[in-house]
């Protein structure tokens, strides 16, 4: 009978965990705007919310496996254009995010651990991010890394908006919704 149980409590997590992956999908579908007209090709989308509310609801692990997968899903369809860069790029800021956001938050699920957690994960994002955009994007761009470091504020600035973004409409979400992924 136990064994039956957890198999149901199984599925059913990964059932909301796949809801949250088609939900990240839609989202960067239909919405990506450019914020900067100078780096036009990083665009600002909703797709690390719904990755964020599985963290919370189900650990930082869960929250970097959602991550992985959306990554993979993007990608390979709605974000070809970037191909392998995209999907490394944007496992490494969300990983940082969600498992930064997820460990704290596990500690004490409170709204003041939310925030705090929020606000060191996307700290970590934009940290990582600057040294990624070292190492990575030379590999797949060809640029010099001069170069990069010239538009290193505006990616600065950039990753520190979309963090902010997400993070801020997913602490007045979650509360809300979270019944539902917990059921």
């Amino acid at each position: 009978m136990n064994d039956h149980l957890n198999t149901q409590k199984k599925t059913v997590k990964l059932a909301k965990m796949g809801m949250l992956v088609a939900i990240s999908v839609v989202l960067v579908t239909f919405i990506h705007i450019p914020i900067f007209p100078a780096v036009s090709f990083l665009e600002y989308d909703p797709a690390d919310i719904p990755i964020l509310m599985g963290t919370f609801a189900f650990g930082p692990g869960a929250g970097i496996a959602l991550t992985i997968v959306t990554s993979v899903i993007q990608g390979t369809t709605v974000s070809a254009q970037s191909g392998a860069y995209g999907i490394i790029m944007h496992i490494i800021a969300t990983s940082c995010l969600v498992g930064v956001a997820g460990l704290v938050y596990g500690r004490g699920k409170s709204r003041r651990r939310a925030a705090i957690g929020l606000l060191l994960g996307s700290i970590t994002m934009v940290v990582a991010m600057f040294f990624a955009n070292l190492v990575v994007t030379p590999l797949f761009t060809g640029l010099p890394r001069a170069v990069i470091m010239d538009l290193m504020p505006m990616i600065i600035a950039f990753n520190v908006v979309k963090a902010g973004i997400n993070s801020f409409i997913t602490f007045i979400l979650y509360k809300r919704l979270s019944g539902f992924l917990k059921r």
